[in-house]
């Protein structure tokens, strides 16, 4: 049996894990935003995609197969494929720091992106840009991460049911795990068609049983008694999450990671 005890923090995120950072960028005057993960020098990553209608930039290399695993960042954003714009702000900064993958003369980051479907709640309106993602980096911090309605997870809902206007906001949230000096930190966007639940099994957040009221439907519990509705269009429905560990491993073992996740 091990002499260390799993400690689990619940305000934790990637950059509960030495290196990393995280910061957050918002438009303003619309319900979007971007989430940077910013990373250490020699950082190897590893993806799993599940979703059917993926909007991504540089992920493809993190896929097994693939010589090139290192990564400077995670950039994650709102705005649907619009929004992966936010990570070429990214990019830029990053290269005026002098970080990335050195090709002669030149320096080159890299930078995983994935976007949440948001475009309801802003009217198609909210579309980050590269402005926002190097704002993302400039307030990147390795302090307690703010969580809640604020960067990728800005436009995030859940609790779609019956839609949009019977739904609940969603967002973005974290926690972090140690056993001696194995860290772990999470981040997750919360953009779900389902519910939201505790770790008790409480629910938190979803659909409501009407447009003006506060009362949960409980979705699981709906379809199990017979309710049926139509197709899930449009595909609005996402969740994106970034593990960061300090454990040693391969790109493949931090594929096979991901995908345990």
């Amino acid at each position: 049996m091990s002499q260390h005890q799993p400690k689990i923090d619940l305000s934790g995120s990637p950059a509960s894990v030495p290196g990393f950072s995280v910061g957050h960028a918002a438009l303003e005057s619309r319900y979007s935003g971007v989430s940077v993960v910013l990373s250490p020098p020699g950082t190897v990553a590893g993806v799993e995609v599940m979703g059917s209608a993926p909007a991504t930039r540089q992920l493809d290399g993190l896929s097994p197969g693939f010589w090139d695993g290192e990564v400077h960042a995670v950039c994650l954003t709102g705005g649907s494929s619009f929004g992966l714009d936010a990570a070429g702000g990214v990019v830029a900064w990053l290269e005026e720091q002098g970080q990335g993958i050195k090709l002669g003369e030149f320096t080159l980051p890299k930078v995983p992106s994935a976007v949440i479907f948001d475009l309801p709640l802003t009217q198609g309106q909210g579309r980050p840009g590269a402005e926002t993602g190097r704002a993302a980096c400039q307030a990147a911090t390795r302090g307690v991460m703010a969580r809640g309605s604020v960067g990728a997870g800005r436009g995030a809902t859940v609790g779609k049911l019956f839609g949009l206007s019977q739904a609940m906001k969603g967002g973005l949230g974290g926690a972090s795990l140690s056993v001696g000096e194995l860290k772990i930190g999470a981040l997750a966007v919360v953009n779900a068609f389902g519910d939201i639940k505790d770790e008790t099994g409480r629910l938190m957040a979803g659909a409501r049983k009407a447009p003006d009221s506060l009362e949960l439907a409980d979705t699981a519990a709906w379809f199990l008694a017979g309710g049926q509705r139509s197709a899930f269009q449009p595909p609005d429905n996402t969740t994106l999450g970034v593990i960061a560990t300090n454990a040693l491993m391969d790109k493949n073992s931090a594929c096979k990671v991901a995908a345990m996740a």
